[in-house]
């Protein structure tokens, strides 16, 4: 099989991220494209930084299993099918899913360190970083965390002040400056998915 185009799609969280990728998603056939996310490597909870208030910070690059990703990638790009058993963000209720990816001719990367994490970044053909103004990434944290995970939201505003935006003005936003692209989600992203697109399908 040939080497997969390996595409990093990054930006801090509540910037659009999945979003952009499933306007993306949807200009190719199922088989063209093979997403993993950062998302399912969080390690579990009990391992994850506590800050000075006893809050698990899961926005710190050591909440994710750093090793594991790298390796699972490594896998999709040399051709191998993938099993992985989604990461249920905790809730006690949620009975986790197993993942089958398949290797496919792109292969997208999506998650908040994939480009500070120097392993990953050196493995990407494309860089795109997503980037949102502050007060949407609040409204979409919370209704992505309130609604979707089961959070409270005074938990929510709490981790976006304390954990989020420290790490992402220290450690994120000064890396979009190295990306192929900025794409701006702070209303619509069509119109971006489509050129990205189409450059994408000259690689297939």
């Amino acid at each position: 099989m040939k080497s997969p185009f390996i595409i990093g799609i990054t930006g801090g969280s509540g910037s659009g991220k999945t979003h952009f990728l499933t306007k993306l998603s949807s200009h190719f056939k199922e088989a063209d494209v093979c997403l993993i996310s950062q998302d399912h490597y969080y390690k579990p909870i009990h391992l994850q930084h506590r800050d000075e208030n006893g809050v698990e910070n899961f926005d710190l690059p050591e909440s994710i299993d750093r090793e594991l990703f790298y390796a699972d990638i490594l896998k999709l790009k040399a051709g191998e099918v993938l099993k992985k058993s989604e990461y249920t963000f905790n809730k006690p209720k949620s009975e986790a899913k197993t993942l089958e990816l398949k290797p496919a001719p792109i292969l997208i990367i999506e998650g908040l360190f994939v480009q500070y994490f120097e392993e990953i970044n050196q493995l990407l053909n494309l860089n795109i970083f997503i980037e949102a103004k502050t007060h949407l990434k609040v409204a979409r944290r919370i209704r992505r965390d309130a609604i979707e995970r089961g959070y409270d939201m005074n938990d929510v505003l709490y981790r976006f002040e304390h954990h989020v935006m420290p790490v992402y003005e220290t450690m994120i936003e000064p890396l979009k400056y190295q990306a192929d692209f900025i794409i701006p989600n702070n209303n619509h992203v069509e119109v971006s998915a489509e050129v990205i697109a189409g450059f994408l399908r000259t690689r297939l």
